[in-house]
């Protein structure tokens, strides 16, 4: 069966469920139909479609801002329609912005994981349609990176715009599923309408013969994502994850670091699916700007093998163990004081485990039961 997404069905086959509705639009560049065409360009042109309003996450509705930068509410050039920062003064929709629609529509390409932003957009989306009346329509896509699903549940005194609900860092569902199953779960009481797609059986994305979009200016290429469950946690540190660079979130390194001691050091430990080589790099922005940094490139052999949080706490553990004194933790100054990488991972135990020795594998383990129950509960709610 062809691959189609929610947009494409919704354009050819449910576009009445927005007849007479003025439809607010939160969307940006991966926004495309199986043509690649836009779309906004695609409401606008139809003649059931009134589109009054666009939203954009993360990044901007054109995908052309950096990450963490901060977006303004602004007129849209090439429509004229208002356009709604949800990355700026606000991140959840608030009532004067929603005024004007009787309908939200989310489409959006996710990545498939908890920290990445569009997800939290989605969800506070979903509270936002419950808490003024709206309607919510969410046009699903495939999740990039499958099925599997990885890490630890965020505890609640950690819940943050990087990880609002307690869902897994690698959860295994697309969009829509998960609107669905926070909708339940929580008692949302959304007005909730997911446009399914088809040809997708849970299969990574280069299973199918699709085009690689770049969702945000960071992940370049498909193993870029298959990578960035490993190495996002080293945004939590003065470690660079690779920004800056042709390989964001593929090399680990910093300016202190010996990279042959570093790669020596790792192989010791043995780590499924990965070989690691030494590198030397120069990031052009973003942590030790302009700095030759030595570290570590991640080659994915088997990444059906590759434990994700095994993998990029041990190289984490081993930088800190090598290097005490350089490596720290980013303490973000909006978050009363917890520390980045407690955000991230949804709890100050895997730091505090790290800090006093324990094995990786142990602590890894000791959130298995709650990724186990997170999976059977979420059955339910797989639509594909």
């Amino acid at each position: 069966m062809v691959y189609r997404t929610g947009l494409d069905l919704f354009i050819a086959e449910q576009y009445e469920l927005v007849k007479a509705k003025r439809v607010g639009l939160v969307t940006n560049h991966t926004g495309l139909d199986r043509n690649f065409q836009s779309n906004i360009d695609l409401f606008q042109r139809h003649p059931e479609i009134k589109l009054v309003a666009l939203y954009g996450p993360e990044h901007g509705v054109r995908g052309n801002v950096q990450a963490g930068v901060k977006v303004g509410h602004n007129i849209d050039q090439y429509t004229g329609l208002p356009v709604y920062s949800l990355y700026g003064r606000e991140k959840k929709p608030t009532a004067e912005i929603l005024a004007g629609i009787d309908v939200l529509i989310f489409d959006i390409q996710d990545i498939g994981l908890r920290f990445y932003t569009y997800l939290s957009t989605l969800l506070y989306c979903l509270e936002s349609c419950a808490e003024n009346e709206l309607d919510l329509i969410v046009l699903d896509r495939l999740n990039p990176l499958g099925r599997r699903v990885e890490g630890n549940l965020v505890s609640p005194a950690y819940q943050s715009f990087i990880g609002l609900y307690p869902i897994p860092q690698r959860h295994g569902m697309t969009a829509g599923e998960l609107a669905r199953w926070a909708n339940q779960q929580f008692e949302l009481g959304t007005r909730l309408e997911v446009v399914e797609l088809e040809g997708w059986q849970g299969e990574y994305f280069d299973h199918l013969d699709l085009q690689w979009i770049p969702p945000s200016p960071n992940i370049p290429q498909f193993k870029t994502a298959l990578l960035y469950p490993v190495t996002c946690l080293f945004e939590g540190t003065n470690i660079s994850e690779g920004r800056g660079t042709a390989n964001p979130f593929e090399y680990i390194g910093a300016p202190w670091i010996d990279p042959y001691l570093l790669s020596d050091y790792l192989a010791e430990r043995e780590l499924p699916g990965v070989k690691l080589r030494p590198v030397f790099f120069v990031p052009t922005f973003s942590k030790h700007k302009d700095k030759e940094c030595g570290g570590v490139q991640l080659l994915l052999e088997n990444r059906d093998e590759v434990d994700s949080f095994l993998t990029g706490l041990t190289i984490l553990q081993a930088i800190f163990e090598l290097y005490p004194v350089e490596s720290n933790w980013l303490i973000p100054a909006n978050q009363q004081h917890k520390y980045f990488f407690d955000l991230l991972m949804g709890s100050d135990q895997v730091r505090i485990g790290l800090a006093e020795g324990r094995a990786v594998a142990d602590i890894i383990d000791s959130w298995r039961r709650e990724r186990e129950d997170f999976i059977a509960n979420s059955r339910k709610y797989i639509l594909y």
